[in-house]
């Protein structure tokens, strides 16, 4: 059986986003649930701005090869399964950009990227402040559970012998570039 596999960079920026978005939304859903020190709170409030802020343009990156991919599809020809895989993938996009956007939108100060650089607080009204943390919590609850169906699908997909895994590891792009091309 032949795997196909996707590209280098896309493998790549699937696995930086998937460790940028659980670790984001695991610690971020932790030190909100939890009774944990202020300096605990400070710390990853400040790692996971600094985090997402510089992933913004990867997940931009990312959002370009999804489109480009979009666009060559031809919908109408995808069976049911293949139309509700594409749009949990676009409903995952969607929600990590609502997260991303969000996320900038609320900063009630400054963005501090790593003590590197400051970006200016995109807005100054409280109560549109509260509105888009409100909307970041809920975009963040939303997108915890497509990430959730998302690995239950690859789960069920490895245990049925399709080899979803195999098609996103840079072991199987590495064995593609050095292969002859025909």
């Amino acid at each position: 059986m032949t795997v196909s596999g996707y590209c280098k960079k896309r493998v790549l920026l699937h696995w930086i986003s998937a460790a940028v978005i659980v670790w984001t939304l695991i610690s971020g859903f932790y030190v909100a649930g939890n009774d944990v020190s202020e300096k605990t709170k400070h710390w990853v409030a400040f790692f996971n701005v600094s985090l997402t802020t510089v992933f913004i343009p990867f997940f931009f990156w990312r959002f370009c090869f999804f489109m480009a991919h979009a666009r060559c599809m031809r919908v109408s020809l995808l069976s049911i399964e293949e139309k509700l895989v594409w749009l949990a993938h676009a409903l995952i996009y969607l929600s990590v950009s609502v997260v991303l956007v969000t996320g900038v939108l609320m900063m009630d100060r400054p963005i501090d990227v790593f003590g590197v650089i400051k970006i200016a607080q995109p807005l100054s009204d409280p109560v549109l402040v509260a509105l888009f943390v409100k909307i970041h919590i809920w975009a963040c609850v939303v997108l915890s559970g497509l990430i959730a169906l998302h690995v239950g699908a690859v789960l069920v997909h490895e245990l049925c012998g399709h080899r979803i895994l195999r098609r996103m590891s840079l072991r199987l792009c590495e064995k593609r570039s050095n292969e002859p091309l025909e």
